[in-house]
């Protein structure tokens, strides 16, 4: 394992207040700067219940019984589709260690794991996010789906948000508006790049979603320079599972120029983190080939303004609408350090100092050149006059 500590600075706005009933930060007052205090990298390969430990993208804590959740994107490939939960220990503000205390495997809905891609590609499952419900005892999850168009072969999937316990068992799913489901034709969600991030709000009244890249119909992806790529949040209900709202959000341009100049180069957003009062927190990660790092930027949205989109067919060339303000907080290329792909942000502890912190999670994608990271950012509040 190898540590590396060192700090940045950013300047947000945020209290948290947390009582027994696990209700969620609420942002109200102003505060300074975000730290990088510790990360902590997991073995490569690391064996836990005859799984290999990887592919983490997304993490969430339940706070009462002092528990991490991990998901892996593993599409039942290396081992069947799965979480884990965690004690991670924090000691002197730094990650002392990370025990991992369970492994389940994800069940859809007759109660049998999910195939691999190559067992039945239809109805393989692509884990990206996933969140704790105390209200309920519940997970909530997110897979990707799944858009092959090609002259031998056809596979559309749409892309999902579960409910299961924590044997995780499926216990329903949520009603997806049509602008998500996969087409063979150049209309709505592109491959891989659809739900990603997720994070309740309104006291878990609500629930939100976002595509990593744009919709087809809403305008290119993410280049070198601004081009108008909007990508959409989806806001749901808890009670009736249904999306009452849609959001624009416009992406950063890709951070570095690829080497070869043709190669892959991405853009999206990879996580959210609701800190109330209408303000998120938002994590683009760019990557470009011929780099092993990803460029991490955390952004401030504000949705205060934003227009609901739900009734707009397409965002291209459209200027009826007002998108979700935003405001850098920290470009982690500033901190000279490694970041790899991070794709998950939840709540960590409250530090012996009684500040707040934040947890970042990286997906390795199971390849020996990447790391599996785990980031802890204190929260440090804004010096009054």
């Amino acid at each position: 394992m190898s540590k590396i500590f060192l700090f940045g600075s950013v300047f947000i706005f945020f209290t948290a207040c947390v009582s027994i009933k696990q209700q969620q930060p609420v942002l109200s007052a102003p505060i300074g700067e975000l730290k990088l205090l510790d990360i902590y990298e997991i073995p490569y390969n690391l064996s836990f219940k005859s799984t290999t430990v990887g592919g983490l993208s997304g993490i969430d804590l339940d706070e009462k019984n002092n528990q991490y959740y991990f998901i892996s994107d593993d599409r039942s490939s290396t081992n069947p589709a799965r979480f884990y939960s965690a004690d991670i220990r924090i000691n002197n503000q730094k990650i002392d260690t990370i025990v991992f205390k369970d492994m389940v495997v994800l069940k859809e809905e007759k109660n049998q794991p999910y195939p691999s891609f190559k067992e039945n590609p239809a109805h393989t499952v692509d884990p990206e996010a996933m969140r704790f419900y105390p209200n309920k005892n519940r997970l909530i999850w997110s897979s990707e789906g799944e858009r092959i168009v090609s002259e031998k072969d056809t596979i559309l999937t749409n892309p999902s948000i579960f409910i299961m316990d924590q044997q995780g068992n499926w216990k329903d799913s949520f009603r997806l508006p049509p602008n998500l489901y996969m087409r063979a034709a150049e209309k709505g969600p592109r491959q891989n790049g659809v739900l990603e991030g997720m994070s309740f709000f309104d006291g878990y009244k609500k629930l939100m979603v976002n595509v990593e890249e744009p919709l087809y119909e809403d305008g290119p992806k993410a280049a070198l320079i601004l081009n108008n790529a909007f990508i959409r949040f989806f806001e749901f209900n808890l009670r009736n599972k249904k999306n009452t709202a849609q959001y624009a959000y416009e992406l950063e341009a890709v951070a570095h120029l690829p080497n070869p100049v043709d190669g892959f180069k991405v853009n999206g957003v990879s996580d959210i983190l609701n800190l109330g009062n209408q303000q998120w927190l938002v994590l683009e990660r760019s990557f470009s080939s011929g780099r092993l790092a990803c460029t991490i930027k955390i952004f401030l949205a504000d949705f205060t303004n934003a227009t609901n989109i739900a009734a707009i067919a397409s965002l291209k060339n459209n200027k009826e609408f007002i998108p979700i303000k935003k405001q850098l907080l920290l470009n982690m290329d500033s901190l000279g350090v490694f970041t790899d792909n991070i794709e998950g942000i939840c709540w960590g502890p409250r530090l012996a100092n009684g500040r707040p912190s934040l947890l970042l999670v990286s997906d390795n994608n199971f390849k020996s050149f990447q790391k599996s990271q785990l980031f802890l950012l204190e929260i440090i509040p804004k010096a009054t006059k």
